[in-house]
């Protein structure tokens, strides 16, 4: 007799290639700008107009198969470990600001240096994987427990006190807002009462508008001395509200980069023909390469750059709508939370629209770093997708 067919439908495993090809897109056309923008910064400094780029595309090329790798190990070793990476990551911010190991770049003491300049990196980067590891681990362990009082605090407390650490123990307040925007976004997706965190949000954002016109108003003409200005970041809101007022201190640098995207129209000046890296715009290749963008590539280019951000967030959305479980859909969510956030900031800051904070463009702004842990997130991102099964 012929044997009974099996009812159901086979299961298949799910590996997003989407992903992939929207990372490896995005980071080709980051060493495309970024060599368009830096090569002239890096003939004068280095006498190697390849230098920045060189740098980058081999860190690129190392964290684009570390996130293959990553990709190849279950997820779920992480729920045993986000504690560990959760003090780890303090533990690293703690010896930037205690022991000699912690190192100044451009003014800010943000860098751990392990040995020699190959070994450097600010382990900021690190709390930012330990947020979106173990606030989700969290969230699991308290079950309905997050739907309490008591659950919301102790959440915010660990969330909290990692950005406080972030802000406190490397004075790097950006990373500190990112990092907190993952941890409420991650609770209001955890969270059974989502329309109490609408109207948080929504009150928020009336505040924001409030402060921005109330500063306007009593700050935005008036002539201070800097000196007399005890804040390096009382200085950059001054610069926020009136870039022209403040060029010197750091207003002219906003000013060049908002000529740079009026110059460059709908299609762009053409790759390569932007005048305002030439020396207007400082280090275009980091948290300002947008401008350079568009002085290049017109309105045309940023919103290709824009698109291809969209489509990526649309993926790492995909895959934690269908993660096996909700501790996967939660890091995934965290993840896609991260980049987000970074992405939104960076073109603000570039357009004018909130002071400046150093934060970095995602996959496209120079920095070895970044990319690397961008990548272990992706990395993350891939092994949920490796455990999605759908009928076949």
């Amino acid at each position: 007799m012929a044997k009974k067919k099996k009812k159901g439908r086979a299961k298949s495993e799910y590996f997003d290639y989407n992903l992939i090809a929207a990372v490896i897109l995005l980071t080709c056309f980051g060493l495309v700008m970024l060599y368009s923008t830096s090569a002239y910064t890096a003939q004068i400094k280095f006498d190697d107009d390849m230098s920045f780029f060189r740098k980058q595309a081999i860190i690129s090329a190392a964290s684009i198969m570390i996130a293959v790798g990553l990709s190849m190990f279950d997820y779920h070793l992480l729920y045993y470990v986000s504690r560990f990476i959760y003090w780890f990551s303090i533990f690293l911010m703690a010896l930037v600001k205690y022991t000699p190991l912690g190192v100044e770049v451009n003014g800010a003491k943000r860098w751990l240096r392990l040995g020699t300049e190959v070994l450097q990196f600010q382990p900021a980067e690190v709390a930012k994987i330990a947020a979106i590891t173990f606030i989700p681990c969290l969230i699991m362990k308290m079950g309905r427990e997050v739907a309490t009082r008591a659950g919301f605090w102790k959440l915010v407390a660990y969330g909290g006190g990692l950005a406080f650490a972030a802000f406190y123990l490397t004075d790097n307040l950006s990373t500190a807002v990112i990092i907190a925007g993952i941890t409420a976004l991650m609770i209001f997706v955890a969270h059974p009462n989502q329309k109490l965190f609408i109207r948080i949000a929504i009150a928020g954002v009336i505040g924001i508008i409030l402060i921005r016109v109330i500063l306007q108003m009593t700050l935005g003409e008036m002539t201070l001395n800097m000196d007399n200005v005890d804040s390096f970041r009382m200085e950059r809101v001054l610069v926020w509200l009136n870039p022209q007022q403040y060029s010197s201190e750091g207003g002219y640098q906003i000013m060049q980069a908002l000529y740079a995207i009026g110059s460059g129209g709908f299609f762009g000046k053409g790759l390569g023909n932007s005048v305002q890296k030439l020396g207007p715009v400082p280090e275009a290749q980091n948290d300002m390469i947008f401008s350079i963008v568009c002085e290049e590539l017109g309105v045309f280019g940023g919103l290709i750059i824009i698109a291809l951000f969209g489509y990526l967030l649309y993926r790492l959305f995909f895959i934690a709508q269908n993660a096996p479980d909700f501790y996967g859909s939660l890091m995934v969510s965290g993840i896609m939370i991260h980049i987000a956030l970074q992405v939104i900031l960076n073109i603000c800051v570039v357009l004018n629209w909130i002071p400046t904070t150093g934060i970095t463009l995602p996959f496209v702004s120079y920095g070895g770093t970044s990319v690397l842990f961008l990548m272990a997130e992706m990395g993350i991102a891939l092994s949920v997708s490796r455990r999605i099964k759908f009928d076949e």
